[in-house]
């Protein structure tokens, strides 16, 4: 009886044994047939506007340095640049001799030029008038037969030429009371306007000497050193505007099946402890091709193409900077 009892015993154990082993081989395969979770890994950005001059210059003094917090509006950096302050002064004296020629035009002949030209003009009617008073004299005498035709023609002759004489002299003091032509005073007042132009121009070159932010931010790098050159658009600082964010995710197309514009999709920052974050999609791209691409390959199988999708968070997210990687998970295709 103790042995038979004993039988069942052994074969007892050696069912469970069995399961057991079944039990762990099981549950080995499942480990090892369970594919494993997709990563998709992207990084975090930020807008950043690069401050740039539009003069060359040097360095002179920096007012904020990388790190810290700016306003729209706050001077970033001075410039020195004294080709500048020669250019506006040689600019306001081209102006300042534009205004003389112009009040010259507009104010006329001097007034000693207008009575010379009066003085000339009188003298010329007195001698008009003594040419008219001969030539009637002599017609008179020749129409009396007394003096010669020759005579009388001559006295026309010397009486007309004064008519000339009295005009001529009569336009001189004319034109010199009058001054300069419209033509000649609207030329001179184009170039006051030219060279107030020039002016104009060279002061708001003046004006990029101290660069100013245009957003608020945060200023994550600074170029050239004090003391150093930039050239006309050469990049000096760079401001981040952290209210700007976003992720950019490189993603093959085969994991794109829930990724779509305007769909939500959940990451973690390792950054900041595994932090969850909520994102919705707003732009997709694909990457391009840069070898030949075939659509399908000979096997059977097809090429996957790798689009770049960008994802804004719905929230603000405390402490997330610039470079920070988010992380998606997605369970792996049996």
């Amino acid at each position: 009886m103790s042995e038979k009892k004993y039988s069942i015993n052994n074969m007892l154990l050696a069912f469970i044994a069995v399961v057991i082993v079944i039990g762990l081989v099981s549950l080995a395969g499942f480990i090892l047939l369970t594919p494993p979770d997709d990563i998709i890994m992207g990084q975090a950005e930020a807008t950043q506007v690069r401050i740039s001059g539009k003069v060359p210059g040097r360095i002179e003094a920096y007012r904020f340095g990388e790190g810290d917090r700016v306003h729209a509006g706050d001077t970033l950096v001075y410039l020195n640049t004294p080709e500048v302050d020669a250019k506006l002064r040689q600019a306001e004296a081209v102006r300042s001799a534009a205004e003389a020629q112009s009040a010259k035009a507009m104010a006329g002949a001097r007034s000693q030029e207008v009575t010379g030209a009066y003085e000339l003009w009188q003298k010329a009617k007195a001698g008009l008038d003594i040419a008219k008073k001969s030539y009637d004299r002599v017609q008179h005498l020749y129409d009396q037969g007394v003096m010669s035709a020759q005579k009388r023609d001559e006295a026309e002759a010397n009486y007309q030429a004064m008519v000339a004489t009295e005009k001529a002299a009569h336009s001189q003091y004319d034109m010199a009371r009058e001054g300069a032509r419209r033509e000649d005073k609207a030329a001179a007042s184009a170039l006051v306007r030219q060279a107030g132009g020039v002016v104009d121009e060279v002061e708001a070159y003046l004006g990029e000497r101290a660069l100013t932010s245009p957003i608020d931010g945060e200023v994550v790098e600074r170029f050239p050193q004090i003391g150093e050159l930039v050239g006309t658009g050469a990049p000096i600082m760079n401001i981040a505007d952290l209210n700007d964010m976003w992720v950019t995710f490189s993603v093959r197309e085969d994991l794109l099946r829930d990724i779509k514009i305007g769909a939500e999709i959940r990451g973690f920052i390792p950054a900041l402890g595994d932090k969850e974050v909520v994102m919705k999609v707003y732009f997709m791209k694909d990457m391009g091709t840069y070898a030949a691409w075939k659509a399908t390959k000979t096997t059977g199988q097809y090429d996957s193409k790798t689009f770049e999708v960008r994802a804004r968070p719905t929230s603000p997210v405390a402490d997330l900077r610039p470079g920070m990687s988010v992380i998606i998970k997605r369970p792996g295709k049996r």
